[in-house]
């Protein structure tokens, strides 16, 4: 078996600020004896079947490593020169911007690392041990020497690494969906949390208010008024509820009011109250203001019950206003809440069949549904060509590449600029364009964008799988994807086939 000092002379040196690092597996003071090295390694499965004297060759040409729980195997982006057969315990492989997700897990009995035929260069993650590890390291310098003292192991490997490949594919993308499944939840409970807050404060609310409402309609009752009062009373109310539903119903009630002007509204109606000897003006100001009560309405309510009655009229008025307002706060509160609902079944296709006819603008539009939270500075264009048929699809795969595209522009222009979505007829092909005003993509990166694991992001912030995932889909759909970017305009096109038969 290779020497201690053979082994450390293969090693980079260790900068003095790794000093304080978390301790490296390293080979053992005192050598494992062959015989137990050889029993280890026939526990491998990658290694069944082997000669004593290959099993021998192993033993003798490799370098053991231990060390305790959490120490750390490789580091990340380090240079691979070991294949690793793990005789005892555990390592996984994690990269600094997947957070917690591992992207590999070798256990005892496992053979990695670098193996011959392998195009790997550096470590794309870094690997710690999980409880005590013992692993053995055939140096990359011996590999020719391995296969023909081997020669089964070329098929061993090639093995191996086919297995790798698939593992680690599947885990990224398992990775992937977890990261675009966390992005949808966090957006979609902003967006429930607005209509749930208001309708829990208006719920909240209510039963008081309806206590108050209650005691103000006995007050008023208790006035012992005339029938023709009453009547004259009545009319009035039926006459200020036409007004004002008019008023909030016309295009100037839903254009925004400056707060200067609503403040001057409050102050002109609690002037007019305390005129008119109404107790508590300043409660009953706003709710008047809000409703667009006009002060000629008032005028008419004073002349009509005279000012004996007009203060209990008037906050039992204002008090069924905010009864009716918080009632209605609560009905729009649940519409929304069912409406995102709705467009988050829509989104993912629940109860659906896999294969749909998916009409591209109403795909679009509920995508755009779960980006609502991130688009109050953003200036949104919609441009659907009405006379595209739908096109048979996996719904909710495709609404994934929606999702890609959007978030993509949405982090280019940091979530403040102009996006604009559209779709239109190209010959066979259905064509759908998400366009931002972002910086645009660089010329020199432009070629690499739909590389898998390749980012611009800072670490932690993606994966690198997005637009590979857009184009992963796409393919499958028998379709393409392209880009077109400058600074200002980038433009993301898919095109789908509407009959795959003719298109393809």
């Amino acid at each position: 078996m290779a020497t201690l000092d053979s082994y450390e002379s293969l090693l980079p040196p260790i900068p003095e600020t790794q000093v304080d690092q978390p301790a490296m597996v390293a080979p053992p003071a005192e050598p494992t004896p062959l015989p137990e090295i050889i029993a280890s390694l026939r526990t491998v499965a990658a290694l069944d079947g082997l000669t004593e004297e290959e099993y021998a060759w192993l033993a003798t040409s490799g370098i053991e490593r231990k060390g305790p729980d959490r120490a750390i195997v490789f580091r990340e982006n380090e240079p691979a020169c070991n294949m690793n057969i793990i005789l005892r315990g555990e390592v996984q492989v994690r990269r600094k911007q997947s957070g917690s997700v591992a992207l590999f897990i070798g256990r005892a009995g496992s053979m990695t690392g670098k193996l011959p035929f392998s195009r790997m260069k550096n470590y794309g993650g870094e690997g710690y041990a999980v409880g005590p590890v013992w692993a053995l390291d055939i140096h990359e310098s011996l590999f020719p020497e391995m296969l023909a003292a081997i020669p089964s192991m070329a098929q061993r490997c090639v093995s191996t690494l086919l297995d790798r490949v698939r593992e680690v594919t599947r885990i990224e993308q398992q990775a992937e969906k977890l990261n675009a499944l966390g992005k949808l939840a966090a957006n979609l409970a902003h967006e429930l949390n607005n209509p749930a807050s208001a309708a829990q404060r208006s719920a909240a609310s209510l039963f008081g208010e309806l206590r108050e409402y209650g005691e103000n309609k006995y007050r008023f009752g208790s006035l012992c008024i005339s029938e023709e009062e009453t009547a004259r009373y009545k009319e009035w109310v039926n006459s200020a509820r036409a007004r004002v539903a008019a008023f909030t119903s016309s295009s100037s009630a839903r254009a925004p009011q400056s707060p200067l002007a609503v403040a001057d509204r409050e102050d002109a109606l609690v002037h007019w109250l305390q005129a008119h000897n109404v107790p508590e003006a300043w409660t009953i100001a706003p709710e008047l203001s809000e409703s667009a009560l006009a002060l000629d309405l008032l005028d008419e309510l004073a002349a009509i019950v005279g000012p004996r009655i007009l203060p209990v009229a008037v906050a039992t008025v204002a008090s069924s206003l905010r009864v009716e307002r918080m009632a209605e706060t609560v009905v729009d509160s649940t519409v929304r809440i069912f409406d995102l609902i709705s467009a988050i079944k829509d989104y993912s296709y629940m109860d659906q069949a896999p294969i749909q006819d998916v009409d591209l603008a109403q795909s679009l539009e509920n995508t755009l549904v779960m980006f609502n939270s991130r688009l109050k500075n953003v200036r949104v264009d919609l441009d659907f060509d009405s006379s595209i048929p739908p096109v048979s699809a996996y719904g909710s795969e495709l609404n994934q590449v929606w999702t890609a595209l959007i978030e993509n522009a949405l982090e280019s222009m940091s979530d403040n600029g102009d996006l604009r979505l559209a779709t239109k007829s190209s010959g066979q092909l259905a064509l759908v364009e998400v366009w931002d005003s972002g910086p645009g993509i660089e010329p020199a990166i432009r070629s690499r964008i739909f590389e898998p694991f390749f980012t611009t992001k800072a670490p932690g912030r993606g994966l690198g799988l997005g637009l590979d995932t857009v184009q992963r889909i796409v393919n499958k759909h028998s379709g393409y994807v392209s880009v077109e970017s400058k600074p200002g305009a980038t433009c993301f096109q898919v095109r789908l086939p509407l009959d795959r038969v003719q298109a393809y």
